[in-house]
């Protein structure tokens, strides 16, 4: 449920479309729906204005198929719309293998697919991996930047731009502008300069973040990555480093988080 389902069923209350007893019966399993493994938070949008997500690893693909379907579900009763109650806002799954996948898109197959890529450090995954993105929010007026230090953290990059997507945040993805070659990143300083919001991935030493930190005007969320040898410790340094950035105002998430990241930008931006 978000603000305006709630406003249309008062509406429709108020018309004498909707008695209050069916009202009751749309309402009836907020703010959860208990599925017996899982509390299916209906009420996080209305209550956080941000999607309850599905994480993949660790679940089973009936155990993700079933709570994205609880997500996805219109409310009960005559009235009852792919824009009820429980409508309203993204759905998104995140990390999902290829039986995950196949299952989840089997059974609600209009989802958008991003293969996000294999995982890395202490996520080891063998396969690829992806996030879908089901019922996403229409696109708001920002321009967003994900900037990677290499290559090998476009896995993580990706989850970031998928989420951005399910949001309804634009963005566009500048790969491979690390700063052992950093005129790379200065060929985009305009972009850097108009961006709304910018995503700095990075991995080794993490210096990206404060580099970016330091050209840019908007707010910089930075996401360490496990990528590097041995003393990047799979991401601690980079995430360390991240933290002790000289660029003021520098938001940090976890360790390979790029949904996090994206999610941070939603809560940043108007």
């Amino acid at each position: 449920m978000d603000e305006l389902a709630l406003i249309r069923l008062v509406e429709q209350i108020r018309s004498g479309e909707c008695t209050p007893d069916e009202a009751v019966a749309r309402l009836r399993r907020l703010p959860f729906a208990d599925l017996g493994f899982a509390r299916v938070d209906h009420h996080r949008m209305l209550r956080q204005g941000m999607p309850e997500a599905v994480y993949g690893q660790g679940k089973t693909a009936e155990q993700c198929s079933r709570i994205v379907g609880e997500l996805l579900a219109p409310s009960t009763g005559p009235h009852a719309t792919s824009t009820g109650p429980h409508a309203g806002g993204p759905v998104i799954l995140t990390r999902a293998d290829s039986g995950q996948l196949e299952r989840v898109l089997a059974d609600h197959p209009d989802g958008t697919v991003t293969v996000t890529g294999r995982a890395t450090g202490a996520d080891q995954v063998r396969g690829e991996l992806a996030t879908v993105a089901w019922r996403e929010a229409a696109p708001r007026p920002a321009r967003v930047l994900v900037v990677t230090a290499g290559t090998s953290d476009l896995p993580v990059a990706r989850e970031c731009t998928a989420t951005l997507g399910a949001l309804g945040l634009p963005h566009v993805l500048l790969p491979d502008c690390g700063v052992a070659g950093v005129h790379r990143l200065l060929a985009s300083a305009d972009e850097l300069a108009e961006a709304d919001a910018v995503v700095v991935v990075a991995g080794m030493e993490g210096a990206l973040a404060s580099l970016v930190g330091g050209v840019t005007p908007a707010p910089v969320v930075a996401v360490p990555t496990s990528t590097g040898y041995g003393a990047g410790l799979e991401g601690v340094t980079a995430l360390l480093a991240m933290h002790a950035s000289c660029a003021s105002g520098v938001t940090v998430v976890g360790i390979d988080n790029g949904f996090g990241a994206a999610c941070a930008v939603a809560r940043i931006l108007p």
